[in-house]
């Protein structure tokens, strides 16, 4: 059975990593636009993160520029926007695509799990949320709209 921990990813400065790291960890796994009526959203997740992180709790995040284009930026573009603008100090990975033929492996496999209270299907827009519990199993999926502080 695949579970989060499964997957590598390259994170934003370009480093390799594999998810394994975040075996014992409750994650949130959001894909993020620097350039969306949703971007306040960092600042609630960066909340999230800071908050549970002694709990043993991640956020992750994915930027992607599949939605209406509102993620134009250089990897350290996104980075930069992101760590200034919202003080955001959880993992941020390299820009993927979450939709699509060109869809990252970890999200074909996201996008196929059965979840409550959204269900399995494509990526709806930026800042879209999986819960992934300890064992790497996802728990639920969120919609773009619901605040991290709903969760």
């Amino acid at each position: 059975m695949t579970t989060l921990h499964d997957f590598s990813l390259k994170d934003i400065d370009g480093e390799e990593h594999s998810l394994g790291e975040y075996r014992g960890k409750v994650v949130l796994v959001v894909n993020v636009a620097s350039q969306c009526g949703l971007t306040p959203h960092y600042e609630g997740l960066q909340k999230l993160h800071a908050s549970r992180a002694a709990e043993g709790f991640a956020v992750l995040g994915f930027p992607c520029n599949q939605f209406a284009g509102q993620e134009p930026g250089t990897d350290a573009e996104v980075k930069e926007f992101a760590c200034s603008r919202y003080g955001v100090e959880f993992p941020l990975f390299s820009k993927l695509e979450v939709n699509g033929p060109g869809r990252a492996p970890l999200y074909a496999w996201l996008a196929q799990e059965p979840t409550q209270p959204q269900g399995a299907g494509d990526i709806q827009w930026n800042f879209e949320k999986f819960l992934v519990g300890r064992d790497g199993r996802v728990l639920a999926r969120y919609g773009p709209r619901t605040p991290p502080e709903e969760l």
